[in-house]
């Protein structure tokens, strides 16, 4: 339930990929044939990784760069400083006043924006095919060449703390989910807001920015994305051109603890006034695709989503919703995109005149019932044939290829496993999927979050 979107068109705290269902290689794509993308991709000299993915359905391209260090990476004390980062980003180089880029972008009939999650940060601009050199001379630029000052830092820290403020502090569900993390992660960072916690974004300076920029924005800690109407040789020559001469640099090791045994279940209650839909979720500790000990784990965790919260005739939704009307909305929700450990979450939201409890003890049920007894052959079919329905539209997007790869790079995948995700996926059997319920789904590896509306006086 971490990766509930924050915000995908914006420079927010999290970017999820949650794109017409289509999740990190989960939402995927046709079994019948053997490639996803097609992509090209080289390396240059510098280690900067480039793919490229044609689709010459329109004249215009996407691109996006992504660095592997996001905010489960920032030294302990300086919370938020990988979002701040982002912010300041946009404010200048040697060459560009503060803003100049975003208004050469607009100029130029383009559109732009940037994200930071947990384990990556990341940058994209859409524009006219013809117009790609442009973005990517200017992307380069602030890879090596960011300028801060105080004059703009000290203001924007005020802007990611009005943000904390109207996200989170004025938001009682996102304050219950910064509660539910912290507990769900005892000891990994992951516990931690991406925002970071108020007392210490107010001690963020201008020299944790540019640290935190020195230490990790570099070429062979990047991935270069580009999709939509252009041609491998010309992105290589551009990339040569304006990436190329940036030199590598050594970047620090990814210094994250491990997280020790949970040997009991916990609760956390959040009342307020502000709240108008109370809910009830339950939260477990699951791997990733990079984290799985065992093969195909998390892919079973990913078909299994699809079948208890897949439309309106899944399991979850179709139970409590449409034959107990319990809920108004209920389902599941996996995050396997983590770069570490991942969370698997079953929520749902009573319908007026029920009470929370015994929407919670619907839940339960379901909940227990599915671990009992697993999913069937034919929940199991259905969810296959869903994924191969939503894969249709993968390909046809300009962004969605590089929102895909990157999210799947950044965690630890290869193009490779994109590439084979549908035999993969189309091989999993039954057992499989009912063992990953059996061995994920244990209460002391759970956190329950109740959400309840607190009357005013």
């Amino acid at each position: 339930m971490r990766r509930i979107p924050v915000k995908i068109g914006g420079r927010g705290l999290l970017f999820t990929l949650v794109l017409g269902g289509v999740l990190l290689l989960g939402r995927g794509f046709p079994p019948a044939q053997a490639e996803v993308f097609d992509p090209t991709s080289f390396t240059l000299d510098n280690g900067l990784q480039v793919v490229v993915v044609e689709n010459h359905r329109a004249p215009i391209v996407n691109q996006m760069i992504w660095y592997r260090v996001g905010s489960a990476d920032e030294p302990r004390g300086k919370s938020g400083i990988a979002h701040f980062l982002e912010h300041l980003m946009f404010k200048g180089t040697d060459t560009l006043a503060p803003g100049e880029f975003s208004k050469i972008i607009a100029r130029n009939g383009g559109e732009e924006n940037a994200f930071t999650s947990y384990d990556y940060t990341g940058y994209y601009q859409t524009v006219a095919a013809d117009r790609l050199e442009i973005v990517m001379q200017h992307e380069a630029d602030r890879m090596r060449n960011l300028k801060l000052t105080e004059e703009v830092v000290l203001p924007e820290r005020e802007v990611i703390l009005e943000e904390r403020r109207s996200r989170v502090d004025n938001n009682p569900g996102s304050q219950l989910g910064e509660m539910r993390n912290a507990v769900l992660f005892l000891h990994h960072p992951y516990g931690t807001p991406i925002i970071g916690w108020e007392h210490e974004m107010r001690g963020l300076t201008t020299e944790d920015a540019l640290a935190f920029y020195d230490s990790w924005y570099a070429p062979n800690n990047a991935l270069l994305v580009i999709t939509g109407d252009v041609e491998p040789a010309e992105v290589k020559r551009l990339a040569e051109k304006y990436y190329g001469p940036i030199a590598r640099r050594d970047v620090p090791e990814r210094a994250r603890v491990q997280e020790p045994p949970h040997l009991a279940d916990v609760r956390v209650e959040l009342a307020d006034p502000l709240v108008r839909q109370e809910s009830v979720s339950v939260t477990y500790l699951a791997p990733s695709l990079r984290t799985e000990e065992v093969e195909g784990r998390a892919l079973a965790l990913q078909l299994l989503d699809q079948a208890l919260s897949g439309g309106a005739t899944s399991r979850f939704y179709r139970r409590l919703v449409v034959e107990q009307g319990t809920a108004v909305s209920a389902g599941a929700r996996y995050g396997g995109d983590d770069y570490d450990m991942s969370s698997f979450t079953f929520y749902v939201s009573p319908r007026d005149g029920v009470e929370l409890g015994g929407a919670e003890a619907a839940l339960r049920s379901e909940i227990e019932a599915l671990i009992a007894e697993g999913i069937t052959a034919e929940e199991l079919e259905k969810a296959k044939r869903s994924l191969r329905g939503i894969a249709v539209y993968a390909r046809d997007s300009i962004s969605a290829p590089g929102r895909i790869i990157g999210t799947s790079l950044m965690a630890g995948a290869t193009l490779e496993d994109i590439e084979t995700w549908p035999e993969r996926i189309e091989a999993l059997t039954l057992e499989e999927v009912n063992a990953a319920i059996e061995a994920v789904f244990k209460d002391a590896h759970s956190v329950t979050s109740i959400l309840k509306q607190e009357p005013t006086s």
